[in-house]
């Protein structure tokens, strides 16, 4: 049994990999009931003309297999949609794949693209699903850090790159620290890739509908590298449905039909409602309104945690407010995370967990998609620190 548990353990593909903090995190919470502003999921309804949408599409001929690619009513929804918001005219039957949520869909182009020994950039901090998901395609993950302030170092990106270089993976508007890049990050992007054209960009836009101080800029508006990108975009993030687990890709059609393949076999296609209730409703929704809304709470929680002893960063676009506790404790963020849900009873992300290196800058990321009563309880627990 003992020889088995070794020979097993030499056999994983994914030895370094545990427990997802974000897992971790909300079952602390959940265990000292504490509030749970870690996770990233918004605590409150969603909207109630979408609940009337799936209620009438429900006794609809709607629950059998819909195409692999996504269903033809959400595929034009997703056309237009594009159309109207980035000024970019997509194929529905060529350049759209509709996904089981943004990581399916990272986890698929990857393992659509990747080979072995191919190298994938990623830029720490990073989302904890790029990495396992090049390991498991043969690639080998090359990770730079971003500048102090959460914005890319494209000088460190370029040294990076090598032969070997396949894609580069970036995520904007950025989680976990709220940041957005700026139209001469896109350009000097843009001149490194024109110097290394076999590189594949891979743009986790999931918080593409949540900005702040300046606009999102999408790849799906970058004449220079929509030839070469795979967009990654999130219906849970944009209508906060995030247990729907529905998403989609957009990508020219010769990279997108080796992930078509790929796809096929990891879900066939995504829940049949569900798509056809997300078809239907884009048609009368309206972005800015889910902008506005989290504006309102992202200055709500400002406020609130001015009255704190935690320093606030920047927050440009997503859901999540990072600060910096270095004024409170020594300890390490981890452990400071802990604590504050042990015994302060608010549970938060440790920004260290989204590094390669565990670097730790003594910050922590708190999600505000929560009710205002939730924040505001948070925010009377963590006045007491």
């Amino acid at each position: 049994m003992i020889q088995f548990y070794f020979y097993f353990c030499d056999m994983s593909k994914l030895p370094n990999s545990s427990t997802s903090i974000f897992s971790v995190m909300s079952q602390l919470a959940k265990e000292h009931n504490a509030i749970n502003l870690a996770q990233g999921f918004p605590n409150f309804p969603v909207e109630n003309r979408l609940l009337k949408t799936v209620n009438e599409l429900l006794y609809h001929d709607v629950h059998q297999y819909s195409h692999s690619a996504g269903s033809p009513n959400l595929l034009q929804a997703i056309e237009n949609l594009t159309l109207k918001k980035y000024g970019r005219k997509v194929n529905r039957e060529t350049e759209i794949v509709v996904t089981a949520g943004a990581t399916q869909g990272i986890y698929t182009a990857i393992q659509a693209l990747i080979h072995y020994h191919d190298e994938v950039i990623v830029l720490d901090p990073c989302y904890d699903s790029y990495e396992p998901s090049i390991i498991m395609a043969g690639g080998k993950p090359v990770h730079v850090d971003l500048n102090s302030d959460y914005l890319p170092d494209f000088n460190a990106i370029e040294k990076a790159i090598t032969s070997k270089t396949k894609m580069l993976i970036i995520n904007n508007p950025h989680n976990p620290s709220g940041r957005i890049w700026t139209e001469k990050d896109f350009e000097a992007l843009e001149t490194i890739l024109e110097k290394h054209p076999q590189i594949i960009l891979l743009s986790d836009e999931v918080y593409e509908y949540i900005s702040f101080s300046q606009p999102h800029i999408s790849c799906n508006s970058r004449e220079k590298l929509v030839h070469k990108t795979i967009v990654v975009s999130s219906f849970g993030k944009s209508l906060h449905i995030t247990g729907w687990k529905i998403g989609y890709l957009i990508a020219p059609p010769t990279i997108l039909n080796e992930i078509k393949k790929v796809h096929q076999f990891v879900v066939f296609s995504v829940n049949s409602l569900a798509q056809e209730t997300v078809g239907a409703y884009l048609n009368e929704t309206d972005f800015d309104e889910v902008k506005n809304m989290y504006q309102r709470k992202k200055e709500n929680f400002r406020n609130i945690l001015e009255n704190t002893n935690f320093k606030l960063l920047p927050c440009d676009g997503t859901y999540f407010q990072v600060v910096d506790y270095s004024e409170i404790s020594n300890q390490n963020d981890v452990d400071f995370a802990k604590e504050l849900t042990i015994q302060h009873g608010v549970a938060a992300i440790p920004i260290s967990v989204f590094y390669q290196n565990k670097t730790d800058l003594k910050r922590l990321r708190f999600c505000f998609a929560k009710t205002e009563q939730t924040l505001v309880m948070a925010g009377e627990r963590l006045k007491k620190i």
